[in-house]
């Protein structure tokens, strides 16, 4: 039974995604990416096409029937939400929007821009910008409606603003607010814009966003945020299971695994409570159904992983192997089997994107633009660096505050002093890989 068991960790795959990539990690949600992508390409080979982006933005673009989706802010305070509709076929743009922000904040370094990604579906789109405005559109760029998250639950209190992403089941699009101000999770019509239930969750500073999975045939909404591990049911609202003395997890989603096991990602550093909570908390947790006196979930750790962590980018979890990687690019390889270390290797750069699998290839997004590709399985194997722009034609992007400021905003600034890998899209046997100002398509070129 157990060996039956473990046999799901290896392939068990619930959709097969091609054509779309409708919202944030869907490649983390047990889907698999069946895309004949690239192992090697840079300028000069196997880069379709490049756009310029209107303003400056730092969520992942998402792609609809060959539409991608691309949302920026724009303005000395962030005075400006836009949406942007480009062609995959050959990046042109096929119309832009511009709102105004409700809450308008000086852009900088060291605020996110434009950092939640929308989400996609046969009806159009949905964004949300840190300002807490919410804007659905139509295929043609139309508006369908438009709300303001702060009008109706109160201002949002953040210091470096708000990253976590939409999340969407059926009908329902889930946004997750966490701040020093009112924090909750919301459920809001797609067609209509109105709340369908709002869940309050405690005022902690958190990056994560949430996640909808599948877990023991019950569609549910989890969240790793501040030391726990938090499952609402994606109808009702109800919170089904909770996991918590955890430390450190709030910046990764949660991966799904297969049908009853998601894996958690966390490291120190970022000056959260229970930080130091961060080695226990890189782990797998198996969610079952109640027995005939219990018709709820349960849930508990089934292992953890002591030595990985999981920095900027999600845990991904890829025939039978979860991949964690932490702030200095070492990537750990750890068997979802049992929780066996299988191997802790440096990669070229340290990713902020997730790391997507396909065929028998693993691709890392590296901060500065360069994508490590390693062959998929228990050893590591490296095939490829690909540096999608040359460094030598780039000049420093650092604003003066950075480099007057103190250490640790110059040290801020050193890191975003360049062109930086936010998100990643696949399509077509296509890579969108999205940069401040810019969308790369990114294929073998025929």
């Amino acid at each position: 039974m157990m060996k039956r068991r473990y046999a799901l960790f290896a392939g068990l795959s619930l959709l097969a995604m091609a054509a779309n990539w409708p919202d944030f990690l869907p490649n983390t949600r047990n889907q698999t990416v069946e895309a004949d992508l690239p192992v090697q390409w840079g300028p000069d080979k196997n880069l379709i096409w490049s756009a310029e982006l209107p303003g400056d933005g730092q969520s992942s673009p998402v792609v609809w029937n060959g539409r991608a989706i691309v949302t920026s802010v724009d303005g000395d305070m962030k005075d400006r939400n836009l949406i942007t509709c480009i062609d995959i076929e050959n990046g042109k743009q096929i119309w832009q929007k511009t709102f105004d922000s409700s809450l308008k904040v000086k852009s900088s370094l060291y605020v996110s821009r434009a950092a939640p990604t929308p989400v996609a579906d046969e009806s159009g789109v949905v964004a949300q910008f840190e300002s807490g405005d919410l804007i659905a559109l139509n295929w043609t760029g139309d508006v369908r409606w438009q709300r303001s998250l702060t009008e109706t639950y109160g201002g949002i209190e953040a210091e470096f603003g708000l990253a976590a992403s939409l999340a969407q089941y059926g009908d329902s699009v889930f946004a997750l607010i966490e701040n020093k101000g009112p924090s909750y999770l919301v459920a809001i019509d797609k067609s209509t814009g109105q709340s369908k239930w709002k869940m309050d969750r405690r005022s902690v500073i958190s990056w994560s966003s949430p996640a909808v999975m599948t877990l023991a045939e019950v569609p549910q909404v989890v969240i790793s945020s501040v030391g726990t591990v938090d499952s609402y049911d994606a109808v009702s609202g109800k919170l089904l299971w909770t996991i918590d003395q955890l430390g450190g997890n709030t910046v990764a989603t949660p991966s799904q695994v297969d049908a009853n096991h998601l894996i958690i990602g966390a490291a120190p550093g970022r000056g959260e409570a229970d930080a130091s909570g961060a080695a226990e908390s890189n782990l797998m947790i198996e969610v079952t159904a109640g027995d005939d006196s219990d018709k709820g979930l349960k849930a508990k750790v089934l292992w953890k992983a002591a030595k990985a962590m999981a920095s900027f980018s999600s845990p991904m979890a890829y025939q039978g192997v979860g991949y964690w990687v932490n702030r200095a690019g070492v990537v750990f390889a750890i068997k979802l089997e049992d929780g066996t270390e299988l191997f802790a290797e440096r990669i070229d750069q340290a990713p902020w994107a997730t790391a997507i699998g396909t065929k028998d290839r693993v691709y890392f997004f590296g901060k500065d633009g360069t994508t490590t590709v390693i062959r998929a399985g228990e050893k590591f194997e490296k095939l490829a660096s690909n540096q999608l722009w040359n460094p030598d034609d780039l000049k420093p992007d650092a604003d003066a505050a950075g480099r007057e400021g103190t250490a640790e905003r110059r040290a801020a600034a050193a890191m975003f002093s360049g062109p930086i890998q936010y998100g990643v899209a696949v399509a077509k046997d296509s890579l969108f890989i999205r940069t401040g100002n810019r969308l790369y398509r990114v294929a073998v070129k025929e």
